[in-house]
C-alpha cells in the first residue's frame, strides 16, 4: 500500500509539471524533459542533441533552465557518452569552476564569477593577493556577465599533472609572485639642526652630525672621496 501511495504521488507531481508544460518529452524513466512553458521559456531538466556539423563532432548536454537560462551544473559528453566537460551557472552565464577533459583524462579548469544582468553594478568580493585574511569589496559594471575570477588550472591529462596555473581578478590576470615593493625615498630636505624638513622628529644619524659639529667653522674640509686623486 505505502508503494502504491508513493507512485500515486509520483503521478500527480509528474502531472502537475506536465500541465505546466506547453511542449515536453518523457525520459527513459518517466521523468519530464525539455519543459517549454506558456511563454516560450526553456524550464527545467533539458537535454540537447548537436549533430555534427561541417567537421565540427556533434554532443549532447544536460542541465537544468530556469526562464530559458542555465542554471547550476551542467554536463556535455560526446554523442558516444564520454565526458567533456562539467559547467556550472549562474543567471545563464558561467559561475564557479568548470572542468574540461580529454578521452585521457583532465585538461583544464577555469574558474568563473557570473555578475547579476539584471543589475547595472554589482559588488564582488576581492580577496587581497597578499593577505589571504583579508577581502575587500569592489563595485564592478556589469558589461560581460561573467569574468575569469580564480585559478585556471592546465594538466597533462595523461599524468594528471599539473602543468601550468594562472590567477585572474575580475577578469585581469594577475601574478602572486610579484608583490608590491616599497621604495624608500631620499630626504635632502634636513635643515642646520639635523631635523628633516619633511619629518622633524626625524634628526640626522649621529655621525654625521658629530662630523659637522667637529667641523663647525672651518672655512675648507678636507674629505675623502675614494678616488684616485681623493
Amino acid at each position: 500500500m505505502r508503494n502504491i501511495l508513493l507512485l500515486i504521488g509520483l503521478l500527480i507531481l509528474s502531472v502537475s509539471g506536465i500541465a505546466q508544460c506547453k511542449t515536453y518529452k518523457l525520459g527513459a524513466k518517466g521523468d519530464t524533459l525539455n519543459c517549454t512553458d506558456k511563454a516560450n521559456m526553456k524550464q527545467g531538466k533539458w537535454v540537447v542533441h548537436i549533430n555534427e556539423l561541417r567537421g565540427e563532432p556533434g554532443y549532447e548536454e544536460e542541465g537544468l533552465f530556469k526562464d530559458s537560462k542555465k542554471e547550476g551544473v551542467w554536463r556535455r559528453y560526446t554523442l558516444m557518452g564520454d565526458l567533456l566537460a562539467i559547467e556550472r551557472y549562474r543567471w545563464g552565464y558561467k559561475d564557479g569552476i568548470s572542468q574540461y577533459f580529454t578521452l585521457a583524462g583532465l585538461l583544464r579548469e577555469e574558474s568563473w564569477k557570473a555578475v547579476n544582468p539584471t543589475n547595472p553594478y554589482d559588488t564582488v568580493e576581492v580577496p587581497d593577493p597578499i593577505d589571504q585574511y583579508k577581502i575587500t569589496m569592489k563595485v564592478v559594471k556589469v558589461e560581460g556577465t561573467t569574468l575569469k575570477h580564480g585559478e585556471w588550472k592546465y594538466y597533462n591529462p595523461e599524468t594528471g599533472l599539473l602543468e601550468k596555473k594562472d590567477t585572474y581578478l575580475l577578469d585581469s590576470l594577475y601574478d602572486p609572485s610579484k608583490k608590491p615593493v616599497q621604495m624608500a625615498a631620499v630626504d635632502n630636505t634636513a635643515d642646520s639642526t639635523g631635523a628633516s624638513k619633511a619629518d622633524p622628529k626625524k634628526p640626522k644619524p649621529k655621525e654625521v652630525a658629530d662630523f659637522e659639529k667637529k667641523n663647525s667653522g672651518k672655512k675648507k674640509i678636507r674629505v675623502r672621496t675614494g678616488s684616485a686623486g681623493g
